[in-house]
C-alpha cells in the first residue's frame, strides 16, 4: 500500500471519507499541521473532534476569502518547510499552472501537501489521487470490537507506481491504520471488490 504519502509532493483525495483520510495523514506525521480552506465552507474540521486520531494542539486552521487566497496560503506554507503537512480545501478545478506551483513549493520546502477535492475533479500535477468512502460492515455491532468506520481507500492516480484499493480502519487504541480483508477473501488489493 503506497501509504504514507510520498513526502515533498502534493496529493489529492476525494470521496465521502476524504476528511478522515486527511486526518489519518495528519496522524502519520510528526510536527505542526496546517488545514487551509475557504471561510464560507460549512464543514470546518473540529480539532477536538480529531483528538482520537492526533493531538489537536498540532493543528492550525486557516480560513481564506476564496480559492486564490487558499492556494497562496498553501503555497507559502509548503515553501516554508516548517510544517509536517498542509491540507488544502479546493473548491474549483486547479489548472496545470496552479498544480505545478504547489508541487514546486512542496519540493522546495520538503513539505507534503494534500488537496481535498470534489468528486471528478483533479489536477494533472498531483502525485497521487485517492478516492475514499465508507464500507458497509455486514457483521453485527460489537461494543468491544473496532471503534472506527471501515473505509475503502482506492488510489486512482499514481505518477510513480500502481493503483489499487484497500479496506482500512483506524485503530484508536493503537493509533494506527489497520488493513482489513473483506470477509472470506485474502489480503491485497486484487481481492477487494469494486
Amino acid at each position: 500500500m503506497p501509504f504514507p504519502l510520498r513526502p515533498a509532493r502534493v496529493h489529492e483525495v476525494c470521496g465521502p471519507s476524504a476528511t478522515g483520510f486527511a486526518a489519518i495523514c495528519c496522524a502519520g506525521t510528526a510536527g505542526p499541521l496546517l488545514w487551509v480552506r475557504e471561510g464560507w465552507q460549512g464543514d470546518r474540521p473540529d480539532p477536538w473532534g480529531l483528538a482520537g486520531i492526533f493531538d489537536p494542539s498540532r493543528l492550525l486552521i486557516a480560513q481564506s476569502r476564496d480559492q486564490t487566497d487558499t492556494l497562496a496560503i498553501a503555497e507559502e506554507a509548503l515553501k516554508d518547510g516548517v510544517l509536517a503537512l498542509v491540507v488544502i480545501g479546493v473548491t474549483h478545478p486547479l489548472n496545470l499552472r496552479e498544480g505545478r506551483r504547489l508541487q514546486l513549493a512542496a519540493k522546495e520546502g520538503r513539505t507534503t501537501g494534500l488537496c481535498l477535492i470534489p468528486e471528478g475533479m483533479g489536477s494533472n500535477a498531483a502525485e497521487t489521487r485517492w478516492h475514499c468512502g465508507p464500507v458497509f460492515d455486514p457483521r453485527p455491532f460489537d461494543p468491544e470490537g473496532p471503534d472506527s468506520t471501515l473505509m475503502r481507500w482506492e488510489i486512482i492516480k499514481n505518477k510513480s507506481g500502481t493503483t489499487g484499493a484497500w479496506h482500512v480502519r483506524w485503530n484508536t487504541k493503537a493509533h494506527r491504520l489497520d488493513m482489513v480483508s473483506p470477509a472470506g477473501l485474502g489480503p491485497g488489493a486484487a481481492a477487494v471488490p469494486g
